[in-house]
């Protein structure tokens, strides 16, 4: 029986889908390793991921009533809500909340204000 375009997509789908919840570790790890308070990571790109991948839940739930689907995209949004609380705790941890010119490496007088205590 031959497989159909149709079907073939939905197996790329699930296929890469699935795999991308695994992908996601690496970026995890790192964030847990990171030392500098994570500041690569961007707030706003995770959180439109989760964001996105919860609409693909809403979407398989309501549309088209594949709760499997769904369950991936749980996973997906799980995933993106760890990378960010990770993120804001390694800020918090490392200071990297506050603007603190000398700590970035600012010169005095370049970018910040004289201290005139």
């Amino acid at each position: 029986m031959p497989v159909t375009p149709a079907e073939a997509a939905l197996v790329v789908f699930t296929v890469c889908n699935t795999a991308r919840v695994f992908a996601y570790l690496p970026q995890i790890v790192k964030i847990s390793r990171d030392t500098q308070g994570a500041v690569a990571i961007s707030y706003a790109t995770w959180t439109l991921f989760g964001v996105s991948h919860l609409s693909t839940v809403a979407y398989a739930i309501l549309v088209v009533d594949d709760w499997r689907m769904a369950a991936v995209f749980v996973a997906n949004t799980l995933c993106c809500v760890v990378i960010v609380s990770l993120t804001a705790w390694k800020r918090a941890m490392f200071g990297q909340h506050r603007h603190n010119p000398t700590a970035a490496g600012a010169r005095p007088g370049i970018g910040a204000l004289p201290d005139h205590r």
